[in-house]
């Protein structure tokens, strides 16, 4: 049984999905609250009233991009049958890498870095970050280095992705992108 969400959480819901929207475009520091109210449709003071600061509501912006990610994740491997570490790794890695097309979801990832010298923003980029590497982890089985191959190849098609050169045939594009695949499943 599901249960009904309130008035308050429907519009905490609508201001975080406007918020994802507002902040991939102009960032943290570029963005006012009362564009992020106007895109909402709510008034900036009923969004003061959801969020008390604009640093909790771009965390929550940041947080619903990585509940984001974590659902995509999970959605792609929830589907397989019995596989093994390296086989589940290459289907998330698939799932991220249709995912980050979405420029709206690369770019505030690229603007919460940009803000982590806020320290609250920082912890909960890095609680967010915690939650993936322990998902991803517990999911597959992989070892460490097959781990940090992961996040290492996911991070690269996510520059590639933001400065949009996967398909680019600049020659320094080519250095970094040529034969590039998000995850390499040596082991089957």
């Amino acid at each position: 049984m599901s249960k009904a969400l309130s008035k308050a959480e429907q519009r905490r819901a609508s201001v975080v999905t406007a918020a994802v929207e507002v902040f991939a475009k102009s960032g943290y520091r570029g963005t006012p609250v009362a564009e992020v109210a106007a895109a909402a449709g709510i008034s900036p003071a009923y969004v003061f009233r959801l969020f008390p600061t604009k640093q909790d509501l771009f965390v929550a912006a940041t947080s619903a991009c990585f509940d984001r990610i974590l659902d995509t994740l999970r959605a792609a491997v929830d589907q397989l049958p019995a596989a093994s570490p390296g086989r589940v790794l290459a289907t998330m890695a698939d799932a991220y890498a249709a995912l980050i097309t979405d420029r709206e979801l690369i770019m505030l990832q690229v603007h919460a870095l940009a803000a982590s010298d806020e320290p609250a923003i920082r912890e909960a980029l890095r609680g967010d970050q915690a939650r993936l590497v322990d998902y991803v982890t517990s999911r597959s089985r992989a070892a460490q280095p097959d781990i940090q191959a992961f996040f290492a190849r996911g991070q690269l098609c996510h520059l590639a992705a933001a400065l949009g050169i996967e398909d680019s045939a600049e020659t320094w594009a080519l250095q970094l992108t040529e034969g590039l695949l998000h995850y390499s499943d040596a082991t089957g």
